[in-house]
């Protein structure tokens, strides 16, 4: 039999990328951004949850307010939807604060609450006029019985 060296054992066992050090090293590095809302102050994750980029890919098609709910709880915590629908926040706050907030939260600072507004009024204009060009242009048209040339 042969004595193993502990030291030679653990050198040939594969390394282990610690991924939480890694992540719990960056986040000290961020700053992160805080917002009052109705007497109350929320301080934002040090990076978007993907709970919140899947969620809001779901809300484009989706009128569930659990979806919401669930988005909201990503970034602010606890039940924040029905809290500030009862002291009235509105559709349009509501849009306006979730777009500051996602850009506060990827680059600090880029973006202000009025800027944030103006891509909140951008974004809604563009949803009443219905679907965009390269929607309409990507929508099989019906052939007629004819190629389309002039005879």
């Amino acid at each position: 039999m042969t004595d193993l060296d502990l030291d030679d054992v653990q050198e040939r066992a594969p390394k282990t990328a610690d991924f939480d050090a890694f992540f719990a090293e960056q986040a000290e590095q961020q700053p992160r951004q805080a917002l009052a809302l109705f007497g109350r102050r929320y301080v934002l994750p040090e990076s978007l949850p993907i709970l919140f980029t899947l969620q809001a890919e779901r809300l484009q098609a989706s009128e569930d307010p659990d979806d919401v709910r669930r988005m909201l709880t990503a970034l602010y915590g606890g039940d924040v939807l029905d809290e500030w629908a009862e002291k009235g926040l509105t559709d349009k706050q509501l849009g306006v604060l979730l777009i500051w907030s996602a850009a506060a939260i990827r680059a600090p600072g880029t973006v202000s609450m009025e800027r944030a507004a103006e891509l909140y009024d951008r974004q809604a204009a563009g949803k009443a006029q219905g679907p965009n060009r390269a929607a309409r242009r990507s929508k099989k048209k019906p052939k007629a019985g004819s190629s389309g040339k002039r005879s």
